[in-house]
């Protein structure tokens, strides 16, 4: 049953006064200060940055949170249908009622936003994200839970995703990407040699992917992504 509580707890990092924000996704087990973390890195001046905890505890990691559970065992390399899961569907209410309500708090509008996520995160963003008027989205590590569905309005997209990822395949990463190609959306790839990570060199990426478009927003006869 959907929670009748529709906020997110979340943590921010950045200016009162930004003009552009960032919500990023944790993964599974995991909650929002692993995230909160990395925001010094990204060296993104005058950008709001936001970070959700998942609405579920982990069942095994103290302190974790899940945007869903995973079945006993289950490993990505045989089929699931996670769109059956009704804590799934729960999430992708709350996650989408949230964000549909964040620029009364921010003050930033979504088409200013933008959202990311790492592995689970990463295919909550390309869910939920998909269904929300957004600056961009950028999928770490993540996946399609079932079919791809076109976006309620044109905006970039990058994935990235470790040539040697134990955790989710790199396979899985390639089939999202021809998805949205299929819609029409404009997909950045970079396949990198590293496992189920978040390094320095994806940081970079991160912080070029969303200055870029920035700049092409201050800028409109001018967009880096075509």
């Amino acid at each position: 049953m959907l929670p009748t509580d529709q906020t997110l707890q979340a943590l921010t990092y950045g200016p009162d006064t930004a003009d552009w924000c960032l919500v990023a996704l944790h993964g599974w087990g995991a909650n929002a200060a692993d995230l909160v973390g990395l925001a010094p890195a990204l060296k993104l001046s005058n950008l709001a940055m936001v970070f959700p905890d998942a609405p579920w505890p982990h069942p095994q990691a103290p302190g974790g949170r899940m945007w869903y559970g995973f079945p006993s065992g289950y490993d990505f390399r045989r089929p699931h249908d996670f769109t059956a899961q009704d804590d799934l569907q729960a999430s992708q209410a709350r996650l989408k009622t949230w964000l549909l309500n964040l620029p009364q708090t921010t003050g930033i509008p979504l088409e200013k936003t933008f959202l990311a996520g790492f592995s689970q995160g990463g295919a909550m963003a390309l869910d939920v994200g998909s269904q929300i008027p957004l600056a961009g989205q950028i999928i770490l590590s993540g996946y399609l839970h079932g079919v791809a569905q076109a976006p309620v309005s044109p905006r970039p997209v990058m994935m990235v995703h470790g040539a040697f990822d134990p955790v989710v395949p790199l396979a899985l990463a390639q089939q999202a990407r021809a998805a949205l190609a299929a819609h029409g959306q404009p997909v950045t790839w970079h396949e990198l040699a590293m496992g189920h990570e978040i390094p320095p060199q994806v940081i970079e990426l991160i912080s070029g992917f969303c200055e870029d478009l920035r700049q092409a927003g201050q800028n409109p006869l001018s967009h880096p992504l075509g």
